[in-house]
């Protein structure tokens, strides 16, 4: 899968407080970067814990569930959109289907 906008994720990590984040993330992101999936089934026998939430949207929790990576992800054209990332609590502010 191509992932559109690594720096995202990078900006985010490069926060001293988000810090720990950053082994978490680029697992996710390397692991998600090599696979191709065709469906969310597939994507969800890799991820249990990932919540499809509609409109093309995936949130997958992090590091024990400290912090949530919402995507919107395209399965025809192989691309995953990274919309958010954030801790549990910010996660908690945001309609994940919306953002």
């Amino acid at each position: 899968m191509r992932i559109i906008v690594f720096r995202t994720l990078r900006e985010f990590w490069g926060k001293p407080e988000y810090s720990d984040s950053e082994s978490s993330l680029r697992s996710w992101y390397h692991d998600a970067k090599s696979l191709e999936w065709k469906n969310s089934n597939e994507l969800k026998q890799r991820y249990k814990n990932a919540s499809i939430v509609g409109d093309g949207r995936v949130v997958f929790n992090l590091k024990g569930n400290k912090y949530r990576l919402i995507v919107s992800m395209d399965f025809e054209f192989q691309v995953i959109f990274i919309r958010f990332v954030g801790t549990h609590q910010q996660y908690d502010k945001i309609d994940a289907k919306k953002i």
